[in-house]
């Protein structure tokens, strides 16, 4: 075997990308549930205060599990750094606010995760930038929403709820030839289905809550850039104070060490589940990349490696049949996230409803019938019968 990590495939990287990083004989990584770390000398503690992402002065500066987290995720996204922050829109925030000042302009998407869509369209002016919202599959469009103070391009693909994609390479391009940086929301698809860095894009985002902590049981978020921008962001990180705890990042690193297997059993059980569903009487339209009847099919071939874990389908008969239907379900829990050992489903319209009025949701694609379904790692064949009986029950007008 090669022994240079940089040749090594994901599923290695997962469980040797920390190596070296602690003289610690365990075979576990242990837990370093400390605040503050201990000197041996002033000079030893002038070097511990003064060095950027120091992972052993004070947690909020940085700590040893943080070390050997951001190790395996910058290897994973092919970056060379990464940061953790306590959420994914920690982790979000914390970059923009780091990387724009007042009279900057900001690009984004018109469909982004809701509380995304309210940094720019809420926070951002407060303090002086400005965001204009472009349809993310129109190339064009963001090229034509481009000012001469635009700092930055901001992007989510697969799209949160509707899996609409951006094309990343010609989107790096364009902003490359400009001097404007990017960031990419990576979430649902995760480093194993795709490598914006790879593709050009800056700076990548994840909520490590998702695909890569993988058990519903931490919030964690996680930025991917080069070691410039990294101290850059870091700074603005350290002020804010989004810090992980060292328990939530322990816990991070174990769910990172399955990621591989978690991942290869989602995209086998989601693409199966999708062709399925669009089979169904009940159903009136999947989105899912992996799909060939997607419109956006040969971009998801030619930049991702997979379909990810999330499906989104409209059911027959409106609001309530929908409600209904979700209602019914046995192994799918009726819960926000996604990307866990377990299958999750919402009611799109029902979730966003508090935050997001009719017209706002209709802008964004969400029809009233929309589910959005995050498939986990149970036997196919349970999920479909569980899925089959739901419908059935919920929609018996409309099975054969």
């Amino acid at each position: 075997m090669n022994d240079d990590p940089h040749d090594w495939h994901a599923d290695t990287r997962v469980l040797h990308g920390d190596s070296g990083l602690s003289d610690d004989s365990s075979v576990v990584a242990p837990i370093h549930y400390s605040a503050t770390f201990r000197a041996r000398d002033a000079g030893e503690f002038a070097d511990m205060a003064t060095r950027a992402r120091h992972p052993a002065y004070y947690t909020r500066y940085g700590n040893p599990v943080h070390e050997r987290v951001a190790a395996i995720i910058a290897g994973l996204e092919g970056t060379e750094t990464a940061l953790l922050t306590a959420s994914g829109m920690g982790a979000i925030s914390t970059t923009v606010l780091a990387l724009v000042s007042a009279g900057d302009h900001v690009v984004a998407q018109t469909r982004h995760y809701m509380s995304t869509a309210k940094l720019f369209d809420e926070v951002l002016p407060r303090f002086g930038v400005q965001a204009t919202l472009v349809e993310q599959s129109d190339i064009e469009a963001l090229r034509a929403a481009i000012r001469p103070n635009t700092k930055l391009i901001m992007l989510e693909t697969p799209a949160n709820p509707t899996l609409v994609l951006t094309d990343l390479q010609a989107v790096a391009a364009m902003a490359r030839e400009r001097g404007i940086l990017t960031i990419v929301d990576n979430t649902f698809a995760s480093p194993l289905n795709q490598q914006p860095h790879a593709l050009g894009i800056d700076v990548v985002v994840h909520s490590a809550t998702k695909l890569l902590g993988g058990h519903h049981d931490i919030t964690a978020g996680a930025v991917c850039c080069s070691n410039a921008l990294a101290e850059k962001i870091w700074r603005m990180h350290i002020t804010l104070g989004a810090v992980l705890s060292p328990m939530d990042a322990w816990l991070l690193l174990r769910g990172l060490r399955t990621l591989a297997v978690r991942i290869e059993r989602i995209n086998a059980n989601a693409l199966a589940l999708a062709r399925w569903l669009e089979q169904q009487p009940q159903v009136e339209k999947v989105h899912y990349p992996g799909l060939e009847s997607h419109p956006q099919h040969a971009l998801a071939k030619r930049q991702m490696k997979g379909g990810g874990p999330v499906i989104a389908f409209a059911v027959k008969g409106g609001f309530e049949a929908t409600s209904r239907f979700v209602g019914a379900l046995e192994l799918a829990t009726h819960a926000v996230s996604l990307g866990g050992v377990e299958s999750l489903i919402v009611h799109t319209a029902a979730m966003w409803s508090g935050t997001m009025n009719e017209a706002q949701m209709k802008a964004a694609g969400i029809p009233p019938n929309f589910v959005r379904y995050s498939v986990g790692l149970e036997n196919v064949d349970d999920l479909q019968k569980d899925l089959a009986r739901a419908l059935a029950q919920a929609l018996p007008e409309h099975t054969r």
